[in-house]
């Protein structure tokens, strides 16, 4: 998350050019999005676990990041492929997502904006059991997981693509009032969110995914990459919003 924002900073001073990030973490994370509570979370399962967590600088709920594939777009505000409001430049965004899943086999629709409420009744802390505007969907189900947060110069779009294993595991370091209530939810984001492996019956590797998202976003976007390490003076801002903000407890605790 410091290095997203180190990016966000570089390209808003104009020190770098627009930028797709692609990612992956060690140990696995859970995200809690910017105004999550963090009593959604049981921190005494989760240091069991062994995973780690973060607070995001975009809104939503709690995602786990693990077997999956991580991308962040950081561009200045005059940048024209993320220009208009947040609908407009997350649709076209959208296209390239919907194009990287494609080229991965996996038979995936992007639905267009609708305002459906979801039909969970209990409380419901985690994104890929909630419905979103511009969702792909695979089978019904929901694929893959964005979030934008717009500054005054520059945006900053990420987003996780489960590859495979049991999307419904992140309700183990979640705190619910009884074992039963998580195993149903549990239960309710394996029916409704979905793994690539799922659309396409195999595993299919990180660095598979990384090659379609490079090409998905070359084409619908008309760009040319130029493929580079973040530099030195980003990652010296990494470390910086790592020590001032991103591994304080005023911000995982904030609220």
């Amino acid at each position: 998350m410091a290095l997203d924002e180190a990016l966000l900073q570089s390209v808003q001073a104009g020190l770098a050019l627009p930028t797709l990030r692609l990612y992956d973490w060690v140990p696995a994370t859970l995200s809690l999005g910017y105004a999550q509570p963090l009593s959604n979370v049981d921190l005494t399962k989760l240091e069991e676990l062994g995973w780690g967590i973060v607070r995001r600088p975009t809104g939503g709920r709690a995602i786990l990041h693990v077997d999956e594939i991580t991308y962040s777009v950081t561009a200045p505000i005059a940048e024209k492929r993320i220009a208009g409001g947040v609908l407009e430049s997350y649709q076209r965004l959208s296209r390239a997502l919907l194009k990287a899943v494609e080229l991965l086999d996996v038979p995936a629709i992007g639905n267009k904006l609708r305002k459906k409420e979801s039909k969970v009744s209990e409380p419901n802390p985690i994104c890929f059991e909630a419905p979103s505007d511009y969702e792909i969907t695979v089978d019904g189900k929901k694929l893959l997981g964005s979030a934008q947060a717009r500054r005054k110069e520059g945006v900053l779009q990420h987003g996780s693509l489960p590859l495979h294993g049991d999307i419904g595991r992140i309700a183990n370091a979640l705190d619910f009032s009884s074992e039963d209530k998580r195993t149903r939810a549990a239960d309710r984001v394996r029916q409704s969110a979905a793994t690539v492996e799922d659309g396409v019956g195999s595993k299919i590797s990180w660095d598979e995914a990384a090659k379609a998202f490079k090409l998905a976003f070359a084409e619908v976007l008309d760009l040319e990459f130029i493929q580079e390490e973040p530099s030195k003076h980003e990652f010296q801002l990494a470390e910086r919003w790592e020590s001032e903000k991103y591994a304080t407890a005023e911000w995982l605790e904030r609220i």
